[in-house]
């Protein structure tokens, strides 16, 4: 099969973080851009960027891009794309997109041109005129941007950082593919040990532990492409495999989380379990005035609650200002805390080492890192 091109959308922020993940799985084409990162392969990197890849949000198939003001620019830019090599005579096909800044600005006629246009193509290359759509869901994704128009199909059904351990979470939890981030951002390797005192519900421990392993985030999920006739099933028990054997099952890894509720330790204790990383953490019920550690190095990552999630602004900068005089400069260790308040700094009481500009959902905020002695 000729070379498939891919486009990897992530949050603000981490472009980087996922280009270099997806060069060190040996994919080829790495280049990021604002939002997402393209890449290229066959169905094996298919299969391997979804089991494997901790930051990116899905993974798409990139079927073209064009420029596109008219609607019949629209149809032939859309029906001269290879919708045969993914999606058979029996698969449903839905489209769903979004139109930014562009003269073709109404999502529903984009989605009917699209459809139509695919269908068109799809009936020349098969003989028929009617698609029941009743197999597996190739699900269609177009974005224009200032007249640009991108043509996708996702594999990945659900998002990729819905990983398959947190069945349930505290208020506001961080994604977890923000939290692989900021592990990633932490330098947390297999002999670490990280911290959390606000553990919530473990996401950011668990994706910790995950990355410092080396298990592949997606093992314990199953991805919409899985169901295609396209895509043989024996590459994803390939790679399945693959990920299997490259956990380092050696590793020194060990983590503590903390939380003043109760109810958040019982559930990172949960999801743990579920992540299959309860061996390596040790969780209690702690208040942040009563944190502190005997560990010679640790990294600690967290982010607490604040104003425009479970505190008001006030509240939250009392708190950084205790957070300040507990996380003490000590060799070996470090601190990554992120928040959406610009004045974290001045509550913490000194300045970062170094920050980092990022989204938790829709919110803009910052890693503030700690690490110099």
């Amino acid at each position: 099969m000729d070379t498939i091109r891919f486009s990897a959308p992530c949050l603000f922020g981490i472009e980087g973080i996922c280009a270099d993940e997806l060069k060190r799985m040996e994919i080829q084409g790495v280049a990021a851009e604002n939002g997402r990162v393209l890449f290229e392969g066959d169905e094996s990197t298919l299969a391997r960027a979804n089991l494997c890849s901790r930051y990116a949000e899905r993974i798409h198939i990139l079927m073209g891009e064009f420029t596109a003001k008219t609607f019949d620019e629209l149809f032939e830019g859309v029906k001269k794309l290879e919708w045969e090599r993914f999606i058979r005579r029996n698969n449903a096909f839905p489209v769903k997109g979004h139109c930014i800044s562009s003269t073709l600005a109404s999502v529903p006629d984009c989605q009917k041109i699209i459809k139509k246009a695919i269908v068109d193509r799809l009936s020349g290359k098969y003989g028929i005129k009617w698609f029941d759509e009743s197999s597996a869901k190739c699900q269609v994704q177009f974005l224009i941007i200032k007249d640009k128009v991108s043509v996708m199909l996702d594999t990945s059904g659900e998002g990729l950082h819905k990983r398959g351990y947190r069945r349930d979470s505290t208020t506001a939890p961080i994604k977890e593919t923000l939290a692989a981030a900021m592990a990633d951002m932490s330098h947390v390797r297999p002999f670490s040990t990280v911290i959390d005192p606000f553990c919530g519900s473990g996401t950011i421990l668990i994706e910790a532990a995950l990355k410092a392993l080396n298990i592949a985030p997606g093992l314990r999920r199953r991805f919409s492409a899985e169901l295609w006739q396209s895509i043989p099933v024996e590459v994803w028990s390939s790679e399945r495999e693959r990920a299997f054997d490259l956990i380092d099952r050696s590793a020194e890894f060990r983590a503590f989380g903390y939380d003043i509720d109760e109810e958040a330790v019982e559930l990172t204790k949960s999801n743990a379990y579920k992540a299959g990383v309860e061996n390596r953490m040790r969780i209690e019920v702690r208040d942040i005035k009563d944190f502190s550690s005997d560990c010679e190095r640790a990294a600690v990552i967290t982010n607490p609650p604040y104003g425009e999630r479970l505190l008001d602004a006030e509240q939250a900068r009392r708190l950084y200002t205790v957070m300040g005089k507990k996380f003490v400069k000590r060799p070996g260790w470090s601190y990554t805390v992120i928040s959406p308040d610009d004045q974290f700094e001045a509550s913490f009481g000194r300045p970062a080492d170094k920050r980092r500009k990022l989204y938790n959902g829709m919110i803009k905020c910052q890693a503030f890192m700690y690490f110099k002695r």
